[in-house]
């Protein structure tokens, strides 16, 4: 448990004012691309596809055929769906990709497929929200899963409902995506915060040619003011440099807990005052008992049936511990090591600290 928790902590910690790329932590505005779906079907599967239950599966595979002059009896296909199945296809494709540019789908079936293991998506259109199509998606699905069923047994390893089509989706039209103003250009945070966008705003004023070019507006947005006369292609030089610019990120301590998994991740900033938790579990075990009573000899009455109960209970003594005040990760870690506690109970104790005011950090619980 102790190995289980450090690994936990230290692991999923962000370092305090780390330094990354402005492009790694921003996006440049007008550049954040456009989402697109389709509905198609994918063949090619070993019974595992819809059941003749999904009539919009049978439907589909009719329009389909009928456009290829074929025309069978609906009654066959009945009998015949188990290789189909009706799915939902996305994909987001990035600001200024040209025809021809290939993008990977996402593939997840709508109807009750068992799994989409050796499918193969057949050609689909697929729309944004202006209803425009921007290209056709096909190809084979690579699931990363098995789901093996025979004789009423079965083993799968992780879900094979969803797949993806590795450049499945091939772009017919180019996609809109352009500088707002070849003056200036505004730089989107990823992560709101009034330190990092101070931190982006000066790192930009150090570069060449760009001195007292940027300014923070917000939390979210820094404004970058290009020199008088600056050209388009000079426009995107100044942006490539500000991309490469490194940035120390300052990151919100926080908590995250995820009650219906008992998964815990803590941030690098996260810190400790000094508290004392005592913590003992309480385990109750009923245990139904059914019982049969007989009426008493040379009497007369009915046999009956009595349902008792055994009431067990079991409270853990765990000692009071003493938590340090905490400076970094790993003492952080430590300190919860040592409650020898389950990450389970460690989310009650994590409430416990953040109402004592010994939590210095957001805490939230999903």
């Amino acid at each position: 448990m102790k190995a289980a928790i450090s690994l936990l902590l230290a692991a999923l910690a962000v370092v305090t004012c780390s330094a990354d790329r402005i492009k790694d932590i921003a996006t440049i505005e007008g550049g954040s691309g456009i989402q697109v779906v389709g509905y198609g079907l994918v063949t090619g599967l070993n019974n595992t596809g819809d059941s003749p239950r999904s009539s919009f599966t049978i439907q589909s595979v009719l329009n389909m055929l009928k456009r290829f002059g074929i025309t069978p009896q609906q009654s066959i296909l009945l009998q015949r769906t188990q290789n189909v199945a009706a799915v939902m296809v996305t994909a987001t494709i990035p600001a200024f990709a040209r025809a021809g540019t290939k993008v990977d789908v996402t593939v997840s079936s709508i109807g009750d497929a068992r799994s989409l293991q050796g499918g193969t998506l057949i050609l689909t259109p697929l729309v944004a929200s202006d209803g425009v199509v921007y290209g056709m998606a096909q190809g084979p699905l690579s699931v990363g899963g098995y789901d093996i069923s025979s004789l009423g047994s079965r083993s799968g390893k992780n879900l094979t409902n969803t797949g993806r089509v590795p450049g499945g989706l091939v772009l017919e039209r180019a996609v809109p995506g352009s500088l707002a103003s070849p003056s200036e250009v505004r730089i989107i945070l990823n992560h709101p915060d009034y330190t990092t966008a101070t931190r982006i705003a000066a790192a930009i004023n150090a570069l060449n040619g760009l001195t007292n070019a940027a300014q923070a507006l917000d939390p979210a947005t820094v404004l970058v003011r290009f020199p008088q006369g600056t050209t388009q292609a000079q426009a995107i030089e100044y942006i490539a440099q500000i991309e490469m610019a490194d940035v120390a990120v300052d990151v919100a301590g926080k908590v995250v807990i995820n009650e219906r998994t008992g998964t815990i991740v803590v941030g690098g900033n996260v810190r400790l005052l000094p508290a004392v938790v005592a913590h003992g579990g309480l385990e109750i075990e009923i245990q139904q008992l059914n019982t049969v009573v007989q009426p008493a000899p040379f009497t007369i009455g009915t046999t009956q049936r009595v349902s008792n109960a055994i009431v067990r209970t079991q409270e853990q003594t765990n000692p009071a511990v003493a938590l340090p005040a905490t400076a970094t990760v790993q003492e952080l870690a430590n300190a919860l090591n040592s409650l020898k506690v389950s990450p389970r109970d460690l989310v009650a104790i994590f409430q416990a600290l953040k109402q004592a005011g010994s939590l210095q950090a957001e805490l939230i619980i999903q």
